[in-house]
């Protein structure tokens, strides 16, 4: 069964939505708190590990009620259903999107590949899978692009306080000097490469794939390839022909989209790095991230919420941008996973029944760290003439048990949002110094930046990209967009630009001279 195909505009919700916004849009945020004497508690979700603060947004209480009705009349339950039994609700591919099985127990495929990630990750780290010379595995090469390598860097990195010792690296771009680069940095008998690419046709992965094993059968030998790399592809011919045996060799699921895969045996590289235990708890906290999503009212429904205030933000107030701060230096690639899982997500302007869509359906997100960020493009979020909706997100404990400084690191936290909505009002020779205040942010309090928490957290995001792309009749699993340029790329190293613009052309013949 697929989706609803309901154009959100037509509605009831909708239209009282529009008259709504233009009875409140000017309204400081401050007035919400005086004439709602439970704002807070009402615009507020706890759950397990979370604290999810949303009143300090450009919203009334009736406007909330409004946007609940909007996800009953768009369905929202009945596709979350679809979303998690197995429905093809992937209509331009045939596919059913399932990559939230992958963080669940009820499957024996995803078992049998969870089993495979573990043994392998354990035997690295135990030192009972050692490289070709005898010597203990020290570092691990990801070659991989997209949602092959977003995904499990970010993890990776934000995870690294639970690093087991092995270092792990990077491959995507298919840049040269940065490829060479990193090859400087390992030893051939202490690294492990995997190779991900569903396809094992992705022509930056495969052209890297290639450069690594000749630099590695240089150093050593291609009879010690099945010692050092590892491939992650559903091409099982193509895997064989590169050199790799069948046990080295992990499948990915056709209902898991790359950029949602790194549940699976993309995260191969997370469990090698921070440990199979810590890995399961990553999954762990996703999937009671997928019970509460599935099973909350969607007035407390964390996932829920913020997508409609994502709608409200981008469809009425025509915010076109919204930005993400987390309040830990180890989150500093979450903002771009997140772009990419949002962007490539709902950028579409063709609804599911094939329609040009009249509204707006994906914002474009992006971000930075704070307090690095405070230094950087605040300024524009707080005097700057545009609207940024906001997720602030902080935690309560420090890793390393420093207390003083993480005061710190919160009070810039605490501060900013608070700054944000309430400004700083001046006059005359001062006037420059005036701060509106105004600008709306969602606060997200997690306890600790763990495995668990942070499986919770890129759940969170996900299914807030799902309800989006739900509620505004937009296919989220395709990427026509991605593969347009792949297709145009390919003519083009085959010698075929004659067919390109002018403009293209005439630069083509600029890069040849």
């Amino acid at each position: 069964m697929a989706l609803s195909k309901i154009n959100p505009t037509k509605l009831s919700s909708w239209k009282k939505l529009v008259q709504q916004f233009d009875k409140e849009n000017n309204h400081h945020i401050n007035d919400f708190f005086k004439e709602e004497n439970n704002r807070v508690d009402e615009f507020s979700v706890s759950w397990n590990n979370f604290y999810v603060d949303f009143s300090k947004n450009r919203l009334s209480n009736n406007t909330f009620n409004l946007l609940i009705s909007l996800c009953k009349e768009t369905n929202l339950r009945d596709n979350i259903d679809k979303y998690f039994n197995g429905s093809v609700i992937n209509e331009t591919e045939s596919r059913a999107v399932l990559h939230t099985a992958l963080r669940s127990s009820g499957n024996d495929g995803v078992n049998k590949t969870l089993n495979k990630i573990i043994n392998i990750s354990d035997k690295i780290n135990n030192g009972d899978r050692l490289g070709y010379t005898g010597k203990k595995i020290t570092d691990v090469v990801n070659v991989g692009i997209g949602g092959s390598h977003l995904g499990p860097e970010m993890v990776t990195e934000a995870l690294s306080y639970y690093s087991k010792g092995i270092k792990a690296h990077f491959i995507s771009n298919i840049d040269p000097d940065f490829t060479s680069k990193i090859l400087e940095k390992i030893n051939p008998e202490t690294t492990i490469f995997i190779i991900v690419s569903k396809t094992f046709s992705t022509i930056e992965t495969i052209e890297n794939a290639n450069k690594v094993k000749a630099w590695f059968i240089d150093s050593a030998s291609e009879d010690f390839l099945n010692d050092h790399f590892i491939c992650i592809s559903n091409n099982i011919e193509a895997t064989k022909k590169f050199g790799v045996s069948s046990e080295n060799i992990l499948s990915i699921p056709e209902w898991v989209g790359g950029r949602f895969s790194l549940w699976g045996s993309v995260g191969l590289v997370i469990s090698i790095v921070i440990g199979s235990k810590n890995f399961k708890d990553f999954l762990r906290g996703a999937n009671e991230m997928d019970i509460h999503f599935k099973s909350s009212p969607f007035e407390k429904n964390i996932s829920v919420v913020l997508a409609l205030i994502s709608i409200w933000y981008n469809n009425f107030f025509k915010c076109e941008t919204e930005v993400v701060i987390p309040y830990s230096q180890f989150l500093s690639k979450l903002p771009d996973y997140l772009q990419q899982a949002s962007m490539e997500s709902n950028g579409k302007s063709i609804d599911r029944s094939g329609e040009k869509v009249n509204y707006e359906t994906g914002s474009i997100v992006w971000g930075s760290t704070g307090t690095n960020a405070q230094h950087a493009f605040f300024q524009l979020m707080h005097q700057g003439t545009k609207i940024i909706p906001s997720d602030f997100i902080a935690f309560k404990k420090s890793l390393h048990n420093d207390s003083d400084q993480h005061k710190i690191l919160n009070s810039n936290f605490l501060a900013q949002t608070n700054a944000l909505m309430m400004g700083k009002s001046t006059s005359g020779e001062d006037i420059h110094k005036n701060i509106d205040g105004n600008k709306p942010s969602n606060s997200i309090v997690i306890n600790k930046l763990d495995p668990f928490n942070l499986g919770s957290l890129i759940a969170m995001y996900e299914n807030k990209i799902f309800t989006i792309g739900s509620i505004l009749n937009v296919f989220s699993f395709d990427q026509w967009g991605v593969e347009l340029g792949k297709s145009i790329a390919k003519e083009i190293l085959a010698g075929k630009d004659k067919s390109l613009d002018k403009s293209t052309k005439k630069t083509s013949d600029q890069l040849k001279k």
